[in-house]
């Protein structure tokens, strides 16, 4: 019972810790309340069209060919004739939604939203679509639901293509880009007929958005230099120019058509986005059209120093650069409709062919705009008086007012330049504001989450102090008085009710009071420094493997058992090979897998197979999925022998992340399978060498007899070692071949035998089972470890739980919520596997029991009796 109740405390207190990452890192910086705010002048333009090129790198359209011709003719003229160009620097993560929120809504990445996937923001967001009269999408139906989504009135209309269309293997995916372009000439062909259509299109603060998916497509499934990639940017130039063509002619040319032309993200060479590479964050932006500067030459050198200019032949044109975010107020400009409420874009002027009143009259709405979501975010009450004291480098209420108002007679004394200068450092302040007031609680709630942590830990290493090892210690209590413990959380409670609290920040911070009740004492965690390196730091993997390898020979087992050590020795140092093997960026090399088991041949002949772009073969898709779900299956069917049971468990697992691998890291599990099997063997030798009684031969031992409780043993200071062991194997399980990365840097090549259809959710649930596999595989052999040395299984998961917790407290610092999807996943993934070796940890073991111990009979055979 005292059992079930500890196992059920350690429960909530790892629950308590593992969500606090999302209220102290990932709360949505967005706010709410504020008004739209919009210029009082009229707007140069009536109309925007706008066009998105998935996945388009800067290069792919600037950047002439091996012959000196450009691939994109038409936009190659808007650049020198037309309008103005730059590049869009995006922000990481470098994916879809975030890419389109900060084109259309002027803000970046939710980080709240980082559970969500490619398709949705989980906070409603206002946008340049919900701002305008009318907007008509056209596009994937991933991105242009999430804009339609929070629009009020019904007024943003899109048309999607199926889902279905959306496949990889597609023999030519530009025609997701070519439907997009024919469904355009269609509508505006039907409106001719349709008086009403016709009467909305003929109002200004319109909208038009093309969203151009096979760029992308193309990318990851041929990579971005392959010829398909190239042809299907050629397509989206002529059918740019088609569309200009259409709709100039459809409203007589009454020059009122502002046109912008960019792209969400790049794309490696690879195929894969979503981390800070430059041909990820480097992205096309061409405008042109109504209250567009035309093209302007410059004679002088730029000042630009990363020699694009010269390599794409336009170091005689003007170049603008952008943030991202930029473009939202840029279009909100043109058109006349109100800034995006939770905006953070500054309104790029050089774009702007205008009045200088214009201009000062925009900036000064994106002064506003901003202004009013500080003024939001720093409402003034009780609980944030303290907040309100130390802010003094951010902006006062009443400066704000002074400033806004200078600003305003600025303008009025056509000041212009003075006002857009004063406007520009008003939005800096603001920014700078929204980031201090979004961070405030972070510093308090960590010291309280690090009181629980060391106060748990310390409570843990107690327990094994007094339960589980030879060492007893005198009963007396060395926590916290009780009247002493009481008076703290009334104060705390007080505090909290006076700073407004939501009831999450209760939990964190009178959590650490019972806990050093029970206790008071602390502990050093230096001693999983090298497991903590090694989770940004492969290489540590390979050393950390190594001296490993040196186990059997300074332990003295090398003499008794040479076999046997070699084969540790050997194992290690194959092991220690694959941390130094490329994460995201490698090739596919499948050829490899020809020397690793008979399910070699269907990624193979998948690959094959879409190479000739003749589509995933369905007997090959039938196989994988069957292989999968028969991966925890066919073991429960073999002999529960400790070595039959095993090597079961091993292959099926290994066929079916064979089949989830894309070239070296499909010997990865075969290389771990014998290091465990070895590690078995060993630890055999070092209990001989201990002289430790009642040792058990492997060959006798049966996963499904009952274990002897009489025969269980206290804890030695060699068990501690095989914990530690066990925690290293779990990391590289883990992060040897790098999964963790492949899955936050989107490439979808890895579940290639299974679908190729884009669906987010079951590519990810692919790879996370991919990720689980040589886990799975460590905790099979740790229980069997178990079984041999006749160790309780609780004495080891204490131990366990107190590495595991030190390094959750190293983790709990280094959480990102900035970077990449790569950076922030990474972060919270190493968060997440270390809570999770003691929030599931029990669990998994009861089902890793089930799977060792466990026998299936499909048929049962009557026993014969003979006289």
């Amino acid at each position: 019972m005292r059992m079930i109740v500890f196992f059920l405390v350690g429960l909530l207190v790892h629950v308590v810790f593992f969500m606090s990452i999302f209220d102290i890192y990932f709360t949505s910086p967005l706010v709410h309340g504020m008004a739209p705010h919009a210029s009082p002048l009229p707007a140069p333009a009536s109309r925007l069209v706008l066009v998105v090129a998935d996945g388009l790198r800067a290069d792919s359209l600037y950047k002439p060919d091996a012959n000196g011709s450009t691939r994109a003719p038409y936009l190659r003229n808007v650049i020198e004739e037309q309008g103005s160009w730059g590049v869009s620097h995006t922000r990481v993560p470098t994916e879809s939604r975030p890419g389109h929120v900060a084109l259309i809504a002027g803000f970046y990445e939710d980080v709240s939203a980082v559970a969500k996937g490619w398709k949705e923001n989980p906070v409603e967001f206002d946008s340049v679509f919900n701002e305008s009269r009318h907007t008509w999408c056209w596009g994937s139906p991933d991105i242009l639901p999430m804009f339609a989504k929070g629009a009020t009135g019904g007024h943003v209309h899109t048309h999607t293509y199926p889902a279905e269309r959306e496949d990889f293997a597609s023999t030519d995916a530009s025609k997701l880009d070519s439907w997009v372009f024919d469904q355009f000439k269609s509508f505006l062909l039907s409106a001719r007929e349709n008086s009403s259509l016709m009467s909305s299109l003929r109002q200004d603060q319109n909208v038009f958005f093309l969203h151009l998916l096979g760029i992308d497509t193309n990318g990851h499934a041929h990579r971005p230099q392959s010829q398909e990639y190239l042809e299907n940017v050629a397509l989206v130039d002529s059918g740019v120019k088609e569309l200009v063509s259409i709709m100039e002619d459809f409203f007589e040319n009454d020059g009122r058509t502002a046109y912008v032309f960019t792209s969400d993200h790049g794309m490696t060479d690879w195929g894969s986005h979503g981390a800070g590479h430059p041909s990820e964050t480097l992205t096309p932006l061409l405008v042109w059209g109504a209250g567009v500067q035309a093209a302007q030459r410059v004679p002088e050198p730029q000042n630009y120093h990363d020699g694009y200019l010269q390599e794409w032949k336009l170091e005689g044109l003007r170049r603008l650069d952008v943030n991202q975010a930029d473009i939202a107020p840029l279009m909100s400009s043109l058109i006349g409709v109100p800034i995006p409420l939770n905006s953070v874009g500054v309104l790029p002027l050089q774009y702007l062919n205008t009045s200088d009143v214009f201009k000062a009259e925009s900036v000064y709405t994106n002064a506003v705009q901003i202004l009013e979501q500080f003024k939001v975010t720093s409402c003034p009450s009780v609980g944030h008086f303290l907040l309100n004291l130390l802010a003094h480098r951010l902006l006062t209420e009443s400066r704000q007012a002074e400033l806004i108002s200078k600003a305003r007679v600025l303008i009025r004394l056509e000041k212009y330049e003075e006002a857009i200068s004063l406007c520009r450092s008003l939005i800096g302040h603001a920014l700078e504001g929204l980031t201090y007031y979004h961070t405030y609680d972070r510093f308090f709630l960590g010291c309280s989450v690090v009181l629980g942590f060391t106060g748990w830990t310390s409570y843990v290493v107690l327990v094994i102090l007094k339960t589980h090892a030879s060492l007893r210690r005198p009963p007396t209590h060395t926590g916290l008085n009780p009247s002493v413990a009481v008076g703290v959380a009334l104060l705390m409670g007080l505090f909290l009710m006076t700073q407004r609290s939501p009831p999450t920040y209760y939990v964190y911070c009178l959590l650490p009071v019972p806990v050093w009740y029970s206790n008071s004492d602390s502990l050093a965690s230096s001693v999983c420094l090298p497991q903590v390196v090694s989770f940004f730091h492969r290489s540590m993997l390979t050393i950390g493997l190594a001296l490993l390898s040196l186990w059997p020979l300074l332990s003295g087992i090398y003499t008794k058992a040479r076999v046997r050590s070699v084969s540790w020795v050997v194992g290690c140092l194959c092991l220690a090979s694959f941390p130094m093997m490329p994460v995201v960026g490698r090739e596919p090399n499948v050829h490899m897998m020809f020397h690793v088991a008979v399910c070699a041949y269907v990624p193979t002949s998948t690959h094959s197979s879409l190479q000739l772009k003749q589509g995933l073969p369905l007997s090959n898709q039938i196989i994988s999925w069957i292989t999968l779900g028969s991966s925890l299956l066919v073991p429960l069917l073999s002999s529960t022998r400790l070595f039959h049971r095993l090597l079961s468990i091993f292959l099926t697992l290994t066929a079916t992340f064979l089949l989830l691998s894309t070239g070296s890291e499909a010997l990865f599990p075969p290389v771990l399978s014998w290091l465990m099997f070895v590690w078995i063997n060993i630890e055999q030798e070092a209990m001989l060498s201990q002289g430790i009684p009642g040792r058990l031969e492997l060959s006798t031992i049966d996963f499904s007899d009952n274990i002897d409780i009489t025969k269980i043993r206290q804890l030695k200071l060699d068990d501690i070692r095989r914990s530690y062991f066990f925690v290293f194997f779990i990391i590289t399980a883990f992060f040897g071949t790098g999964n963790i990365a492949s899955i936050n840097s989107f490439d979808p090549a890895s579940v290639y035998c299974f679908l190729t259809v884009f669906n987010p959710f079951i590519m990810g649930g692919l790879m996370m089972w991919k990720v689980m596999i040589p886990f799975v595989i460590v905790m099979c052999t740790f229980e069997s470890i178990q079984v041999t040395t006749q160790l309780s299984s609780r004495s080891l998961f204490l131990i366990v739980l107190v590495i595991s917790d030190l390094m959750a407290l190293h983790f709990f610092f280094l959480v990102q919520d900035n970077g990449s999807w790569l950076d922030i996943g990474t972060s919270i993934s190493h968060y997440v596997i270390v809570m999770s070796m003691t929030i599931f940890l029990m669990l998994l073991s009861l089902v890793t029991h089930v799977l060792t111990s466990r026998r299936v009979s499909l048929c049962r055979t009557r026993k014969m009796h003979f006289p």
